[in-house]
């Protein structure tokens, strides 16, 4: 077994890593980005080194500065985690010749999977049953073309390198072939080096079900159960579980033992993932093979009993399978919910942002909490916007998914978009409880997973007040003082026999609301609108307990300066108090289109002059390895480009201006301006 281990990772899965080998005695060693000086799995590790400036390129896909770190640091292994250079052939060729253990399977096998179309080669000489499709080495647009009329529509484009949904169109019809074949091509080229595609044809109602295989050196093969991923938002994973649901014992079985004759087939050693889509009359079909830890093992951990980092670490130091598939036994159901930085409403577009406040569940036997933050840390431009993972077991499925919406509930952060409510909202959708699952579910239920807040607007307002009038003092206890009954050491603007009347301004969701409040023997009574609603509240820390017109409700917050962020079943709700401001950067120019997030310019479809239709792109960013198209809000002229491809941008900064046709100059409000809603996730 090995003394002292390389981490060649980040985040979550760097965290993940180090728990295991700490535990095992082994010695851990982490490297860091400029922008991960401080970095929490950093602060984990026995030592770290630095490795470059902030971007990936530069960092932690550098494989010679990873190679050197760990010879100078006496590591006799490295292992990878997922992304990055975990499944890059030639560092695991490099590792080997410099004699470090790469702990994943031999190169000769990362490469045989590496090319999605040779791998689908050497899966049928394997007799694993493959979708039609094309997966051939002439990438013409002609061939491509020509090959997609014969799959039929609608269909897949995928890069050949790729994963994660980089590189990958859906395209319904021939008339959108070109367009989505560029784009796909570009996205893959930035992504992994090579715009290579390969065609299949798109099941419109399958699920996405993968096995769990181990190989040791001798051979030998196992596979630790399945998991249903099918629950995705741009091809990938948002909530996962094991076992899947609704899979006959017989096709569980052929299922995995295909998956391990994949492995098999090429000479496979340690962890790996073999994906099917399977379809609505029993079938399954081969679909790829990630040679590496998946994002979601913790479920099949949490079914199995087994700690997946553990096989891996031994395997690779030659030890055997520690059990044969006998000895595989699965227990109860698991669901892992992938908690992001991002903004469901604006398809999913990733955020940025300082996580101001973070509060997770209560971890147990029943919870997990897999992350590589904590509360401080930043939301970078340069890395997946993964916050952690939630992952919760129970004995039946119901109990499993009543665990993850109370889990939910539980998590709590300020700063940055998050798309909590939404998992929220899709753990407890009916057709989810019900596992009514393909691969289209987040497309088919989106109206009702983004459905308005549980709490009206004017709870919302009186929560919010009751929560801004009732701060602590410095000590923690409001209206604190040599006497708190007294009415000298009150903070409520008391007057001898009135009541004081104050107004508080406060903003929600844009719109500005005028609160009058009265006060009196520690009640308040607040008007808004026409409404009257009779508060009693009490805060404690980030904790409000409100009585409103005889209703009890709890709800916990975080107030920064003027603005507060309410958490409530597992909503966030905004609320600003309202202060004048005047200048130029509150005015956003009509027809001007800003950046949605920090990122680079990759191509600029307009120049000055250009007659422009709403909907038409003018400009294609790439933030956290996703494209986003920003598009005409409207039948206009191009009067300024701001910008040219290779650039880099803030968030908010303005791209180009579309002086906008006379006929639609007042078509709405915040359509002709800048912000998100200008732009369309293209990834």
């Amino acid at each position: 077994m090995f003394n002292t281990i390389l981490i060649a990772n980040r985040g979550e899965i760097a965290c993940r890593i180090i728990r295991t080998a700490r535990r095992m005695g082994i010695r851990c060693i982490a490297v860091y980005s400029d922008a991960d000086a401080d970095a929490h799995h950093v602060n984990l590790a026995d030592e770290a080194f630095r490795i470059g400036p902030a971007p990936a390129a530069d960092s932690y896909l550098q494989t010679d500065r990873l190679i050197d770190i760990a010879r100078r640091s006496g590591a006799e292994a490295i292992h990878p985690g997922y992304g990055f250079v975990s499944e890059n052939a030639d560092f695991a060729e490099a590792c080997e010749a410099r004699g470090l253990v790469f702990i994943g399977p031999p190169a000769a096998a990362i490469a045989a999977m590496g090319s999605k179309s040779a791998a689908k080669a050497i899966m049928a000489d394997a007799g694993v049953p493959l979708v039609p499709g094309y997966h051939g080495d002439d990438q013409s647009p002609a061939t491509l073309r020509r090959e997609a009329e014969k799959c039929g529509f609608p269909l897949l484009l995928k890069a050949v390198a790729g994963g994660g949904g980089k590189g990958m169109r859906v395209v319904a019809d021939l008339a959108e072939f070109d367009e989505a074949l560029a784009a796909a091509q570009r996205e893959a080229t930035n992504a992994f080096g090579n715009p290579d595609m390969l065609i299949e044809r798109y099941l419109t109602r399958p699920r996405h079900v993968e096995i769990q295989v181990f190989c040791d050196h001798d051979g030998r093969g196992v596979y630790l159960a399945e998991r249903d991923c099918s629950i995705q938002r741009r091809h990938q994973k948002v909530l996962e579980e094991a076992p899947a649901p609704g899979l006959s014992d017989a096709t569980r079985q052929a299922m995995g033992e295909a998956a391990v004759k994949a492995a098999q087939a090429i000479d496979y050693v340690g962890a790996g993932t073999v994906e099917f889509l399977y379809d609505v009359d029993g079938s399954f079909f081969f679909m790829e093979m990630n040679t590496r830890l998946q994002v979601e093992h913790p479920v099949t951990e949490m079914v199995t009993g087994q700690d997946l980092v553990e096989w891996q670490l031994n395997i690779a130091g030659g030890a055997p399978l520690p059990l044969a598939q006998p000895q595989i036994t699965t227990r109860g159901h698991a669901v892992e919910a992938r908690v992001y930085a991002e903004d469901p409403a604006q398809d999913f577009l990733p955020a940025t942002g300082r996580l101001r406040y973070l509060r997770t569940p209560a971890e147990s036997e029943h919870v997990r909490v897999d992350t590589g933050v904590v509360e401080g840390d930043d939301i970078s431009i340069y890395y997946d916007p993964m916050i952690a993972k939630l992952i919760v077991h129970d004995a039946t499925r119901e109990q499993a998914i009543n665990r993850l919406t109370q889990a939910l509930e539980q998590y709590r952060i300020a700063g940055v978009k998050t798309n909590v409510h939404f998992l929220h909202a899709l753990a407890d959708a009916p057709a989810f409880r019900e596992a009514r699952l393909t691969t289209g579910f987040i497309d088919d239920h989106q109206p009702q997973l983004l459905a308005d807040s549980g709490l009206d607007t004017h709870t919302t307002l009186v929560l919010a007040a009751g929560f801004m009038l009732e701060a602590p003092d410095s000590d923690g206890a409001p209206g604190s003082g040599p006497d708190p009954d007294s009415p000298f050491n009150r903070r409520d603007s008391w007057r001898l026999n009135s009541e004081h009347t104050s107004t508080l301004r406060l903003e929600v969701d844009g719109t500005l609301h005028d609160l009058s409040v009265r006060q009196r023997n520690g009640r308040y009574r607040i008007a808004v609108d026409d409404a009257v609603y009779d508060l009693v509240a009490r805060r404690e820390a980030d904790v409000l307990q409100a009585t409103i017109n005889d209703h009890r409700i709890r709800v916990h917050g975080h107030l920064q300066d003027d603005r507060l962020v309410l958490f409530y079943r597992g909503e966030s709700l905004h609320c600003t108090r309202y202060r004048e401001r005047y200048g130029e950067e509150d005015l956003a120019p009509e027809g001007g289109l800003s950046a949605p997030m920090n990122g680079a310019i990759v191509a600029v479809k307009a120049a000055v002059g250009d007659a422009v239709s709403a909907g038409q792109t003018l400009v294609v960013m790439e933030a956290m390895k996703m494209e986003h198209a920003i598009k005409a809000p409207a039948d206009g002229v191009v009067s300024q480009v701001f910008h040219a491809e290779g650039d880099q941008v803030a968030e908010s900064e303005e791209l180009i201006a579309v002086d906008v046709a006379e006929e639609d100059s007042d078509a709405g409000d915040g359509d002709h301006h800048s912000g998100p809603h200008a732009a369309d996730a293209a990834g």
